[in-house]
């Protein structure tokens, strides 16, 4: 049986759409594991980086933080923490922020240091605080690589959110796991067609973003 074969099985079963176990359901927990994971990345590297980029201090030391972060691997994390914590979605987030932090935090950074510094230095001169700088002049401009860091955060978590099932919780690495241990490849199939079109989805939703949030003007000059 080939894999289209292994697809059709899988989403023609009726039994697949309902219950705990049904598409919704799983469809649902990994969607909610996702936007958790990427708030909290987005909330701690949001901040940072765009801080450090209005300052231009802290580069080298991002860079640094970036690289360590990226170097560890998720599913060790992963392991690591559930010893540590036990069951919980605690061991799950950590490593999904982990791996989002990084792309977030050094793409925000660069943007802000991009920004061409005439209007900068225009608005410093008129006597606008910095805190209106950076969210007025620097932020409109720096947005459409902003985006590319969150949107590749957010591909980076779906992608990776699957290793939420092998400490007992849901979402759709379960039909993974599970269709592993059964020997049930139409599962296995199932759940990485499923995992592979959650993330086109959020890139079609990042395209839209980039669209209605991105001045046509900026858009353009990028």
């Amino acid at each position: 049986m080939n894999v289209l074969n292994f697809i059709n099985a899988f989403f023609s079963d009726s039994a697949h759409w309902k219950g705990y176990d049904g598409i919704p359901t799983r469809l649902w927990e990994h969607v909610w594991y996702s936007l958790l994971a990427l708030a909290i990345a987005a909330g701690i590297g949001l901040p940072v980086g765009l801080w450090t980029g209005h300052t231009g201090r802290g580069g080298n030391a991002l860079a640094f933080i970036a690289t360590a972060a990226r170097a560890l691997p998720s599913f060790g994390l992963l392991v690591l923490m559930f010893v540590v914590l036990g069951l919980g979605l605690l061991p799950v987030m950590i490593p999904l922020v982990v791996l989002a932090i990084p792309p977030i935090l050094v793409t925000t950074y660069e943007a802000v240091r991009s920004v061409d510094p005439s209007p900068v230095d225009a608005a410093r001169g008129m006597g606008m605080q910095e805190s209106r700088v950076l969210l007025q002049v620097e932020l409109p401009v720096a947005l459409p690589l902003i985006l590319s860091g969150l949107r590749s955060a957010a591909i980076q978590i779906v992608s990776t959110a699957t290793i939420a099932a092998y400490v007992s919780l849901g979402g759709l690495g379960r039909y993974i796991v599970d269709g592993l241990y059964q020997r049930n490849y139409e599962k296995v199939v199932g759940g990485a067609t499923l995992v592979a079109v959650m993330a086109l989805v959020t890139l079609g939703l990042f395209w839209a973003v980039h669209r209605i949030a991105v001045s046509p003007g900026v858009r353009r000059s990028n």
